[in-house]
């Protein structure tokens, strides 16, 4: 592999230096042949220079350049001097590759020498402003997208001319001074391009620089090896030690040229090096600045996904337009750092920066291996993975600290021994508590009252021993601390003792990770033994409310206690002296109360940093058992809540730790425990070992189900639609599978986002024309489960109520469903399980209380999405009577919340602007009266008499009028079509109401039989008689029988035009029908007016037929009218069609 470097590394030498020997030669001969006159005759055809011109303004390129050179060398071109520089600086243009460039730059040189004095100011002035950064006035008049394809244009176009100005001043023709090369003037150019740009548009020029003429401008040698660099070197170092590695290394990378044969100035190289590694360092920084802006728009992100369960397209282009952004600056910044030999900043990655969490990934499980999948599990040591970043991924301070500073130079073999040797004797302390606890247990008994029996032998002695330590020991103080440390930190701290002040005093305000490990830091380099002692002493002074720093206190600790075990081992014989202190004095409950749970607190903490050792917190766990009352109590359960479930995972303390679970719930079932330390127990028991429950099973579903579900709930939106309907036509309609799996899928509107009901809607109306019995189920389904969600009222099934009401608006919007259904439903809502189908304040339905508005909002929504159709002829009508008693209703109920105030004013608002609304309920009764006043007068007499008939009748014509949706208002107004509610919905009240009342007239039973016996007598007698007669008197005789016109005329004005009979004025006609009896005494005709009860069989027969009569001659009268229109029409068509045949021939006579 070195072999193969190294031999790449000699071919980009050997090219190098060829590069340099043809800029050289070139130099030379622009040096010495400049302003010399041509040897032989010249040419000063207008043709051959308007050739050349024109040849030069399609490219300097390598194919054109031997033509070019030919034509400079016979040409005079001394009167076209200044349409050369315009030719050759369009020429540049057109210059891509590396031959190309080089031609460009010879031709550029063969002008220079004929012209140095007129042609080459003139191409110097000419490419300066080329090269010219663009205004930042011009640019802030543009768009982003504007400016953003303006920069593009931009740096294509000055890509060449700055290659071609690059070469120019290495071979002489671009200067500084006339005794040096034109490196100033490319460094001046670069920086002006570079510093007038603050969104790095200018980077690719530079890149594209430095690939080509970073050893001759910036005198960069390229390493032996490899591109890959140290993150340890420092920026602006490594190009000089690698030159000098390369020098040692047995002539495989000796130096190229000597000084005096540099074609730029070694001040100038070494300036302009370091101008360039200064840009990439501000490079760096805006690339380590947007890396975390990223990092904090992802988190972002993800924080709105868990809130609202879904990305906002404006948020979801920003982050892409981001991740663009960034890739980009990313990718240059790689370059730049490859072609300067700089390493690259560290960027901190998703496991070093725990807050980013990636959109749409687990990082819960992604990046952690298979020991810690197991602890992060719901059995595992940790409840979460942030509490398991918490405590285990501790920062190493060798990596942030000099290893001077921790006193790790030339200890690490003793170090390892002492780890070693430590870890044996817990280990050993360990068991040896694990013996004396299983010999406790095997000797312990609990008798009836609950006392242990047994294992007494050594509790006493234990006691003796703790009140020999009581007399000897000093008692120490805990709780309030005595002094505190400074929570101002001196202005200009000096020494190291005002430092650790400053530190202490901030510690009480580092509240997360971040700031914890950062004074773990600032702490380690004022590290000695004073600090630490006063570190110990602030650590044992923590306020007692302030139990929330403890975590990240024990942190802190933990950190520190690597490499200052000291640190560690003195605060926890502290904590444990403490806790030997409160078991003394456990009879002082309340005073110390929150001592105690401080000291739990602290230890648990420290327990899970490892920081306390095993056989410790197992010692402090059997100490309160062996007293099993009183204040022991609540130091088990806080010890349980705290480090139990930790103890109960880990491998050196789940054995003895469970056994002594198992000894606290023996005694737990068998000691006399109040409520509150009963609840305590258990709380803590089942949160530090909860119950094992089975694992949630998921539905197994087909792959077909699966596919037919994420077209819906996934794919499903406004721009694939299309797609998606195609798709689904495709399957197999045919599978009784595939249809179940749709219909469950267009059946539930409530699993796709509410904004998406709409396009389930179009979708279905889409597959109408195709399946309409699919449809048709679909409406169904949804009518259904409106009407279940009116009859259970569960306030779980309210969001699925809210988008089935919704997505039946919008199969209305798509005329999957007719206005009739629409109002049934509007009027089920406001009267299903009311009395009578009339809310009442005092009458409340167990299905809809006065407190539930629900209902109120399933009709907001539902004239929300369709209210906004019922504008125009008898729907307005209609929409207007269910408003009216919509009031009513809502006025039925409590007083309504805010935001359902909102609501209701929000929709009545966009379907009646100027609605009036009630103010009382008694007002609302009033117009709900007369709006049924109406409505039952109308029916009385246009469908009360006709009964089922009518009703069926005005049914069809209902749903005509739903056929010829899109007809004019005077259409719809000649229609018969009754104008109230009532008939929109499928019981009839008033038909029972007028029947009731109808029960009482009329004559009675005597009376009919006796009408009945006489009209079979009269019918007997006209037969009898008509039997004795010839024709000719019969028609005498059936003349005469007719009434006579005056007496027809009067009875057809009882009627009006439509053959509907005109109500009277007085009540006693009402529930009657007259008929008029034609009898003859002598030659005299008599007419006697008959009452016949509107219900008896007669009366419904004559209404009948004159009802049917009546339909058939509408249907008569349309069918002429409709004849005539018709003839109309084809005489029209007959017309056109001969219009279009051709003219008209007239032949004249002549």
């Amino acid at each position: 592999m070195e072999t193969a470097a190294n031999g790449a590394v000699q071919a980009k030498v050997d090219e190098e230096q060829a590069r340099r020997a043809k800029r050289a030669a070139l130099k030379e001969l622009n040096t010495t042949e400049a302003g010399k006159e041509p040897a032989k005759a010249l040419d000063s055809s207008l043709k051959r220079h308007t050739a050349l011109i024109k040849r030069m303004r399609q490219s300097l390129g390598a194919e054109n350049h031997d033509q070019i050179m030919k034509d400079i060398d016979s040409l005079s071109l001394e009167k076209y001097v200044d349409e050369i520089v315009g030719a050759v600086m369009e020429g540049i243009l057109r210059c891509k590759t590396e031959k190309d460039i080089w031609s460009a730059v010879e031709i550029i040189s063969a002008l220079h020498r004929r012209f140095p004095k007129n042609f080459t100011p003139s191409l110097i002035s000419s490419l300066s402003t080329s090269l010219a950064a663009p205004s930042r006035a011009a640019l802030a008049a543009l768009s982003p997208e504007q400016r953003e394809k303006e920069d593009a244009a931009r740096v294509s176009r000055q890509r060449p001319v700055l290659r071609v100005c690059a070469e120019l001043a290495l071979v002489g023709i671009i200067r500084d001074a006339p005794d040096r090369s034109g490196g100033e003037w490319i460094m001046k150019a670069v920086k002006d391009l570079l510093s007038n740009d603050p969104s790095l548009s200018s980077l690719p020029l530079l890149l594209i620089f430095l690939k080509s003429y970073s050893r001759p401008f910036l005198g960069i040698v390229p390493p032996t090896s490899s591109k890959q660099v140290s993150t340890s070197t420092e920026p602006g170092t490594l190009s000089e030690t690698t030159s000098e590695e390369a020098s040692q290394t047995n002539g495989a990378f000796p130096a190229l040229i000597k000084e005096e044969e540099e074609l730029v100035e070694k001040e100038t190289r070494d300036r302009f090096k370091k101008m360039c590694e200064g840009y990439f360092d501000n490079v760096a920084k805006k690339l380590v600045i947007e890396h975390n802006r990223l990092q904090e728009q992802d988190r972002r992100n993800h924080e709105a996904y868990i809130r609202s369960g879904e990305i906002f397209e404006d948020r979801q282009q920003a982050y892409e337009k981001m991740t663009k952004s960034y890739e980009k600056l990313l990718a240059s910044c790689q370059s730049l750092s490859e072609l300067l030999y700089l390493p690259m900043p560290t960027l901190k990655t998703a496991s070093q920066k725990t807050e980013s969490i990636q959109i749409g990934l687990n990082t819960g499980s992604s990046i952690l291996n298979g020991d810690t999948d197991d602890a992060t599990t719901s059995g595992g040591k940790w409840e979460d993975e942030e509490e398991r970043r918490f405590y285990e991924e501790i920062p190493d301070l060798k990596d942030y600290v000099p290893r001077s500073v921790l006193g790790l130079e030339g200890d690490s073999e003793v170090e390892t021994a002492d780890g070693k040797e430590k870890e044996r004797m817990e280990k050993e302390m360990v068991e040896e508590e694990f013996r004396r606890l299983e010999e406790e247990l095997a000797e312990m008994k609990i008798d009836e009252d609950g006392k242990v029996v047994g294992g007494e032998s050594r509790k006493p002695q234990e006691n003796g021993k703790d009140e020999d330590d009581a007399e000897d020991a000093p008692t120490p103080t805990p709780g309030t601390p005595k002094e505190s440390p400074s929570t101002t930190p001196q202005l200009a701290p000096q020494g190291p003792s005002q430092l650790l002040t400053a530190l202490l005093a901030r510690l009480p305000d580092a509240t997360n990770r971040s700031m914890i490990d950062q004074a773990a830091v600032d702490f380690a380099f004022l590290n000695s033994k004073a600090a630490r002692k006063r570190l110990v002493k602030f650590m044992g002074q923590v306020p007692k409310s302030r139990t929330d720093l403890l975590p990240h206190y024990s942190r802190l600790i933990a950190i520190l206690n690597r490499y200052m075990p000291d640190i560690g081992t003195e605060i926890v014989a502290m904590l444990d002296e403490e806790f030997r202190y409160l078991q003394r004095k456990k009879n002082v409950v309340k005073e110390l109360a929150e001592v105690r749970m401080r000291n739990i607190t602290f230890l648990s903490n420290l327990t899970k940093f490892r920081v306390v050792p095993p056989h410790v917190i197992l010692h402090m766990f059997k100490v309160c058992l062996d007293d099993f009352s009183g204040t022991n109590v609540e130091n088990l359960a806080l010890l349980l809540e705290g480090c139990g479930r930790f103890l109960l995972r880990s491998e050196e303390t789940r054995v003895p730790f469970a056994k002594m679970i198992e000894l606290m719930r023996r005694k737990q079932s068998m000691a006399h425990l109040d409520q509150r330390q009963s609840l305590l127990l258990e709380n803590a028991y089942y949160q530090c070992n909860p119950p094992e429950r089975a694992a949630r099973q998921v539905k197994e579903r087909t792959p077909m189900e699966l596919f037919i579900q994420h077209l819906i709930y996934d794919v499903l939106t406004k721009k694939t639609i299309d797609k998606v309907f195609k798709l689904l036509r495709r399957l197999d309609w045919n599978d009784p599978l595939v249809l179940r799996t749709l219909h469950k899928v267009f059946t539930k509107p409530w699993k796709i986002k509410y904004g998406h009901i709409s396009l389930l809607a179009m979708l279905t109306y889409d597959l109408q024309r195709y399946h309409p019995a699919f449809s048709i189920g679909v409406v169904d389904q949804v009518l259904e489960d409106i009407r279940r969600g009116l009859e259970t009222n569960m306030y779980s099934l309210n969001q699925r109520r809210i988008a089935s009401i919704k997505f039946l608006g919008e199969l209305y919007i798509y005329r999957l469903v007719s206005s009739g259904i629409i109002f049934d439903t509007l009027w089920t809502l406001v009267t299903f399980g009311h009395p009578e189908g009339r809310p009442t304040p005092g009458q409340p339905s167990p299905i809809d209380m006065p407190d539930d508005f629900f209902r109120i909002r399933l009709v907001c929504v539902l004239l929300d999405t369709c209210g906004m159709c019922f504008d125009r002829g008898s729907q307005q009508k209609k929409l207007d009577n269910f408003l009216t008693f919509f009031q009513l209703y809502v006025l039925s109920k409590e007083p309504l919340p805010m935001d359902v105030e909102f609501m209701l004013t929000d929709s009545l608002e966009a379907v009646r602007p100027k609605l009036a609304m009630f103010k009382t309920y008694d007002e609302a009764a009033v117009a709900v009266d007369e709006m049924f006043a109406i409505a039952y007068q109308n029916a009385g007499i246009v469908t009360g008499d006709a009964g089922e008939d009518s009703g069926e009748e005005s049914g069809e014509e209902d749903d005509e009028e739903n056929g010829r949706g899109e007809r004019d208002d005077e259409d719809e107004d000649e229609q018969v079509q009754p104008d109230s509610p009532v008939d929109e919905r499928a019981p009839s009240p008033e038909a029972v109401l007028l029947r009731s009342k109808q029960e009482h007239v009329g004559p009675t039973e005597e009376d009919e039989a006796e009408f009945a016996k006489e009209l079979a007598k009269l019918v007997t007698d006209t037969s009898t008689e008509s039997r004795k007669i010839d024709k000719k008197t019969a028609l005498a005789l059936w003349d005469t029988a007719l009434p006579p016109p005056v007496v027809r005329k009067k009875k057809n004005e009882e009627y009006d035009e439509d053959g509907e009979a005109i109500p009277g004025d007085s009540e006693e006609d009402a529930g009657v029908m007259k008929f008029t009896l034609f009898t003859k005494r002598g030659n005299k005709p008599q007419m006697r007016q008959i009452a016949i009860p509107a219900e008896s069989t007669l009366a419904v027969q004559t209404r009948t037929a004159q009802m049917q009569d009546k339909v058939e001659q509408q249907h008569l009268k349309r069918l002429v009218l409709n004849y005539e229109q018709r003839e109309e029409q084809e005489e029209l068509k007959a017309l056109e069609a001969r219009s279009r045949q051709g003219p008209i021939k007239i032949r004249l006579a002549g």
